[in-house]
Parts: C-alpha cells; sequence; structure tokens
C-alpha cells in the first residue's frame, strides 16, 4: 500500500483506499487497452499516453471483471465506488495529491453518468475459466 493513498482515503473520506490503488491499477490496465502504455521511468509522460475519462472507467470495468469476476459491483460498492463519476471525483483526487497530473482538457465532467458501472461490471459476463473472453466494451 501506497502511504500517500491511505492519506487520500482517511482526508476525504468517501473512498477506502483500495479504491485509490485500483484507479491507479485501472489507469495503467487502460493505457495498455489502449495502446497508450506509460513512459519509461525517469521519461516524462506526454500526450500520447494520456487516456480520457472514458477509456479509463472502460479500463476500471475490464479490470473489475477480470480481478473481482461477478463480485466487482459488490467490492466496488465496499470501497464506496457506485457510479462512473466516483472514479473521477478519485482521479482528481489523486491530482491534488500530485500522485497524477492532467492535461488542459481533462475535467470532472468526463466521467459524469458516462454509464451504469453495475451494468457494465456484469452483463454479458462471461466466466474465463469456462473459455469465456471477459473483455468487452461498455460504448
Amino acid at each position: 500500500m501506497q502511504p500517500e493513498l491511505l492519506d487520500l482515503a482517511l482526508k476525504n473520506g468517501k473512498y477506502a483506499w483500495e479504491a485509490y490503488e485500483f484507479t491507479l491499477s485501472a489507469l495503467a490496465h487502460a493505457q495498455r487497452m489502449f495502446g497508450k502504455e506509460a513512459p519509461a521511468e525517469g521519461e516524462p509522460a506526454g500526450v500520447e499516453h494520456h487516456v480520457t475519462g472514458r477509456e479509463l472507467l472502460e479500463g476500471a470495468c475490464d479490470l473489475g471483471r477480470k480481478e473481482f469476476g461477478l463480485m466487482a459491483p459488490v467490492v466496488f460498492q465496499v470501497w464506496g465506488v457506485r457510479r462512473t463519476d466516483d472514479f473521477g471525483e478519485m482521479v482528481f483526487h489523486l491530482i491534488d495529491a500530485g500522485v497524477l497530473f492532467k492535461t488542459d482538457s481533462d475535467r470532472r465532467e468526463d466521467f459524469q453518468n458516462i454509464f451504469d458501472l453495475e451494468s457494465a461490471l456484469t452483463d454479458g459476463y462471461r466466466n474465463p475459466a469456462d473459455g469465456g473472453d471477459n473483455s468487452r466494451s461498455v460504448r
């Protein structure tokens, strides 16, 4: 656990530290999904590494399904994450804390009511153990 994530969780009180940690993992996952992987260590991040709010949300849903299966909505709710807006709030908490950086065009509104989070996590779910591919677009 990163101490700054625990500090954010305690300071803001709405989301568990695990939700912040997951958001960072979802960001890296989304960057891989959309071919915008983070730069090598020591190199500055550029616009070519930036994912949009929607891309981050799609990455979060994909990663949530892969890590938690049909329990993903329950896990997210335990963490305080119920809507796409919640990811936006956490992203901006991470920006305010200096953990993430934003472009001039990034806004909280990029995450507002993008899709129904629970449906995106469960609709069309196929168990990877049964040979189902768990990835799907929520567009």
